[in-house]
This record gives structure tokens, sequence and C-alpha cells, in this order.
């Protein structure tokens, strides 16, 4: 089969015959027919933690063509999506960029919608299941799930308090799924949440209608919008905040709107260099925790090695079960042109090195236009 691979030079990928992988006793095969990029799998290819011959990339979606011996077999011929760590951990386990891959069968989520198609259906795992780790694990917001499990009546007003919460970066696409899932747990745990949102002006109106429903936002532009999101609340501070960026400023700036019992959770970590620790600004610590936790096993990433966690890849069986049954609203897709071959030369250059100010492309092409809102996806099999 054809993979996208690192490259001998340890800095670039290119397309390589590797063999076709067979599912152990617990795992499924899966004929990958969509992917979704992700800035981690242009970083990690730039800068790679794997060595030459990895197959590098994360979201996929596809159909399943081969289950192990423990596996029930109906799950042959489903659609299915999920993700793998790709090279961002320093471990040999392939990652999603190829014609067919093997993962767990329960670290899937089932295409059930017939609406949602396999485009659509590969932006959703990785980032999804990022924001919610760090809105339930983290933040400790209800999980919508929870209510069901607990015999909770769903929209039960559990104190009348409402709880005020900031997203930075609310146009990307963790922060989109986050809204999604804040609402959610809203809804299923009677809790009053007020949602505010910084992001570009440009993006307002979309993230203030369903099913973003901001309460309010303010333009990330603007040099005073810490002080105009906090005239927002009045005397009040925010008592939860995400932010979807994690880079130079943002993180002391959205420290300095909480509340002095409130909570933060970021997406990049201090040990990764994207921004500095100084308690002098740095009141409330950040929460981090990397996505690839969720896999369920030994992750050495960024300087650290997290342990294999059952708790959160039990975490992440269950998140995928419950957007099987109630999927998300995805990512727009940008439909990108060929296949595997086209991925680093456009895609990933597109992506840049990871930092939001490393994705300036003079390319002139239509589909290589700044990345707004959007996934950039490549089908491996055409529709």
């Amino acid at each position: 089969m054809q993979a996208l691979v690192l490259a001998p030079d340890h800095k670039t990928a290119h397309v390589k015959t590797v063999p076709t992988p067979t599912p152990g006793p617990k795992e499924i095969q899966v004929k990958v027919h969509t992917i979704a990029l992700n800035p981690v799998d242009a970083l990690y290819t730039a800068h790679p933690l794997g060595s030459p011959g990895r197959t590098v990339g994360s979201d996929f979606a596809g159909i399943v063509t081969a289950v192990g011996e423990t596996v029930d077999r109906a799950l042959l011929g489903k659609r299915v999506a999920g993700f793998l760590q790709g090279a961002c951990s320093m471990n040999e386990r392939p990652g999603a960029f190829a014609e067919f891959l093997c993962v767990d069968w329960d670290l899937v989520w089932v295409i059930r919608d017939e609406q949602l198609g396999l485009r659509e259906a590969a932006t959703v795992s990785l980032c999804a299941l990022t924001a919610a780790q760090a809105l339930y694990l983290r933040l400790g917001l209800p999980a919508p799930w929870a209510a069901t499990e607990t015999g909770e009546k769903e929209g039960e007003d559990v104190d009348g308090k409402v709880v005020n919460i900031l997203i930075y970066g609310a146009s990307t696409s963790v922060a989109l799924y986050a809204a999604q899932l804040i609402h959610r747990s809203a809804r299923t745990s009677g809790q009053k949440i007020q949602l505010y949102g910084v992001a570009s002006a440009t993006h307002h109106s979309f993230l203030s209608n369903s099913p973003y429903e901001y309460t309010a936002l303010v333009d990330y532009k603007s040099p005073t919008w810490p002080a105009e999101i906090a005239s927002k609340l009045g005397d009040t501070k925010f008592d939860l905040a995400f932010d979807c960026i994690s880079e130079g400023s943002s993180v002391p700036l959205v420290c300095s709107l909480l509340s002095p019992t409130g909570r933060l959770a970021v997406v990049r970590s201090r040990e990764g260099g994207a921004w500095t620790y100084d308690p002098a600004t740095i009141t409330t610590e950040p929460l981090y925790g990397a996505v690839w936790s969720g896999l369920g096993q030994e992750v050495q990433y960024q300087g650290m090695t997290l342990p294999a966690s059952a708790e959160d890849r039990e975490f992440a069986v269950r998140f995928y079960e419950y957007i099987s049954r109630e999927p998300l609203e995805p990512n727009q897709v940008r439909l990108m042109p060929g296949g595997l071959e086209r991925v680093h030369d456009d895609g990933f250059r597109l992506l840049g090195s990871g930092s939001m100010e490393d994705r300036a492309c003079k390319r002139t092409e239509e589909f290589m236009r700044p990345v707004r809102r959007e996934k950039l996806v490549y089908e491996i099999v055409k529709s």
C-alpha cells in the first residue's frame, strides 16, 4: 500500500510503498477514504520525533475492511473515524496517512448519520477529543453523557449559578467543538452557562449562531480586547477559560480575566516553548494534557513522558460512543486537490510549522489561500 512517511532527510515526508497492516486481536483494519490535516502533522514532519520511514498523520475516516479475532464482525463495512499518533511522539507506531491502517476497535466512532460524509467526519476526532478532555477532564464541566448515566433529567437546574466561560481563539477547530460541547453540557446538566469568545471580527456573525451561540465576542486584533471582554461581565470575572491558541501573551492575558478560583485550560504546554510561565502574570496554573493520552499508550512528547492512562483511554472510548449517537457539527471542509502525494508540498506548506505566525504562504492558487475556520481534507479514495 501507499503511505506518507518521514523521509531520510528527517524534515520532509514522501509517499512510499509499505506493507499493508493486518489487525491484531482487538483491532480493526480501515481502508482510509479521507484524511484531515492538523498543525501538529506539519510540525512533527518538519521537526520529527519519529524515525525515517514512519507513517505520519492523525485524523482519518474510512470503511472497516477486516477485524481482529475478538472483535464483533458487525463492524465490517461500517464507516468510522478516529485518529492515530502520526509522528507526534517518540515511538514507531504508524500514523493515519496511508491507504490502510489498524486501530483499536473501540477508539473509533461509527458514522451513523447518513447526512455526514467521510470528508466531514475526518475533521472531527482529534480536535473534538482535545476539546472534550479540556472541558470535562480538566475544567470540570459535566460531560453530556453523565446525566443519562446518573438518571438526572435533561435541563434540570443544578444550583442556579451562572458559569461564565471564555474561549480565546474561538474560530479555531478545537474551539468550534468546544463551544458545542459546552452548550451540550449545559443542556444535560441544567447548569446555566454564558459563553464569551475572542476571535477575528470576520467570524463573529458565524459564531453567534447555532450550534456555537456565543453570548458576546470581541476582536483579538484589538489591543484592548481584555478590557473589552471584561466589560461584558461587569463586576464579575470568568469562572473558566480555554485558550485555544496558547502562544506568546495569550496565556497571561486570558489568565488576568479569571476569578481567584477560576481555572484555565491550554492547548499547548509551556515545555514546547510557545509561551512562558511567569508567576507574576500567570496566577492560575494552566491545565494542559496531550490528546494522545486518549489512545491509552505511553507518550514521549515535547520533552516529557506521559504514562499510559487507562482513565484517559476510557474517557476517549466513552466520548466516541457519545458522538456516534450524537454527532457534532463538523468543521468546514476545504477539499484539497490530489491525494497523499500532495499533502507535504501543499497542505503542510499551508499549515506552516505549527505557530499561528508561521502560516504565510505566497502561492497564488485558490486552494492555497489562508486557512480560516476550516480543515484541509484530502481524499485517498475518490468518491
